[in-house]
């Protein structure tokens, strides 16, 4: 039996938002990652979602989230990594943040949807 997992868009203005609310909808505990690459291990089985990957994600109100996840919040997130992340990513981070700042390139929410959509092909409504 397919299980489906409900995330509520209208709870979504932040980055750290969205772990809160994947946390309460479909992680153990109320904890489902704090960053991408945790998402996306998540999304794989065993840490809230079934190992089978026999579930779906909704998320309902996705365009109050992909508004309020787009350019300045992706900015935002990337001020945070540049000031903590290796001498050696600087450049490529500062040139990203650039890009977002310009509203140009790939916002918070279209990664988190690539995200999902690689780890659970066909897995995700949009509503």
């Amino acid at each position: 039996m397919t299980v489906t997992y409900v995330v509520d868009g209208t709870r979504i203005t932040t980055l750290e938002d969205f772990w809160a609310e994947a946390g309460r909808s479909i992680g153990c505990g109320g904890y489902f990652g704090r960053n991408l690459d945790a998402f996306a291990d998540c999304l794989r089985g065993g840490f809230g979602t079934p190992d089978d990957g026999d579930y779906v994600i909704e998320w309902r109100d996705h365009e109050t989230s992909r508004h309020h996840l787009s350019h300045p919040e992706t900015a935002r997130q990337l001020e945070l990594t540049l000031a903590r992340c290796h001498p050696r990513n600087r450049d490529r981070v500062a040139v990203r943040l650039a890009e977002a700042r310009a509203g140009r390139g790939p916002t918070v929410f279209d990664r988190l949807v690539e995200i999902i959509e690689d780890e659970l092909p066909g897995g995700l409504r949009l509503r």
